[in-house]
């Protein structure tokens, strides 16, 4: 656990704390939608500064982790054939799929390659015409304009063996799905700030009002989070329910706006299935129907293909906040970064994967144990 002292700005750091605990008159909990904001509380034990009253709820703001099963078994499908370069970020290839991942593909003979960037597999497309080129296209709106202006790309060079496999996924449904949950206690969100810089916040004021939540703008830093748990708890002790933007220097109302235009010509909202969770209305983008020559599902026709998520896998509740990865029976048991069971345990920005690195060691567990085929 990280302590005061190690803060960029120790003396804020205090403030902010004791600010939140003269605030606080009674218990709240609060969600982090991002992974990254879930890293940076793990890792500098804000959780465990902040008084007791104080819950946070990690959220499913993990774009690698929420990807459903049968989206990962495509990619498996499409990336084994001869004929294929199949191309993604690097934390995709050891997220698991029904029987394997990337990187047994790879091992098998598959070409898989790592790129930084999807125009790196718009390129390799360019120098290998006679081979079919697919970037995996995973993430939340903040990778969505990269991938794109990469088919925008596409289409003004004439690139035709280049495609893409897409599972983007959007926030705000996914917060509305959230609150429409029986189980739900989440009663104040800290929204994904490198969302909204790309996005604005105009989505989130029907969400607030809706379901009565306060609803901060927050960023990564450890004194960003500070800052957005602070406004959502004075929100919440009067009696308050709006949007506050706590990242001011990377995010504004209406977002970027050149991003917003490509993203409106290359993608439709759909319906999109999330990992453990399910199916939630217009949570992601599908190509529009003037890309549709690029959607690798349709051109390997892999459309039909359906799976089932591993029950022995409690990734879903924890990607609910229904439970902490500590709680699952697999947990640093049948589950580890070398045997991961769920995308939680791979993804850098998995919840479970920040308990294995920072609290393993140090929190109780269940006295469970976990047991595999």
């Amino acid at each position: 656990m990280k302590y005061i002292h190690e803060f960029q700005d120790p003396g804020l750091a205090r403030r902010l704390l004791d600010d939140i605990a003269r605030t606080a008159t009674r218990p709240w909990a609060l969600m982090e939608v991002c992974g990254g904001q879930t890293h940076s509380i793990i890792r500098h034990g804000i959780d465990q500064l902040l008084p007791d009253s104080i819950e946070l709820i990690h959220g499913p703001g993990c774009p690698v982790c929420v990807t459903p099963l049968e989206v990962i078994d495509k990619a498996l499908e499409i990336a084994s054939r001869p004929d294929v370069i199949f191309c993604s970020f690097g934390d995709m290839l050891r997220v698991p799929g029904s029987d394997r991942d990337l990187f047994r593909v790879k091992s098998d003979g598959g070409d898989v390659r790592v790129v930084y960037s999807p125009l790196d597999a718009l390129r390799i497309a360019q120098e290998n015409p006679e081979r079919q080129v697919v970037f995996f296209g995973v993430g939340f709106e903040t990778t969505a304009p990269a991938i794109a202006m990469t088919a925008h790309q596409a289409v003004r060079l004439g690139i035709r063996n280049f495609s893409l496999l897409v599972s983007h996924v959007r926030v705000p449904p996914a917060i509305e799905a959230i609150m429409r949950s029986p189980d739900c206690r989440v009663q104040a969100f800290l929204a994904a700030g490198h969302v909204c810089s790309v996005m604005g916040t105009g989505e989130y004021p029907r969400l607030a009002e809706t379901h009565e939540v306060p609803i901060v703008v927050t960023g990564f830093e450890p004194l960003d989070i500070l800052e957005g748990i602070r406004r959502a708890v004075r929100q919440l002790e009067r009696g308050e329910h709006r949007v506050e933007n706590a990242y001011p220097r990377a995010v504004l109302p209406q977002g970027n706006p050149t991003a917003l235009r490509v993203l409106g010509e290359v993608f439709r909202t759909t319906d999109r299935a999330w990992r453990g969770i399910g199916v939630i209305p217009d949570s992601g983008w599908r190509l529009s129907d003037a890309y549709r020559d690029f959607d690798a599902e349709h051109r390997f026709d892999v459309t039909g293909l359906t799976t089932e998520e591993p029950a022995v896998c409690r990734s879903g509740e924890v990607l609910q906040g229904l439970i902490k990865p500590i709680e699952c029976p697999a947990f640093d048991v049948a589950c580890t970064p070398r045997t991961p069971l769920g995308a939680t345990m791979v993804s850098s920005e998995g919840a479970c994967a920040a308990y294995y690195l920072y609290r393993r060691l140090t929190t109780p567990r269940t006295e469970e144990k976990a047991s595999v085929d």
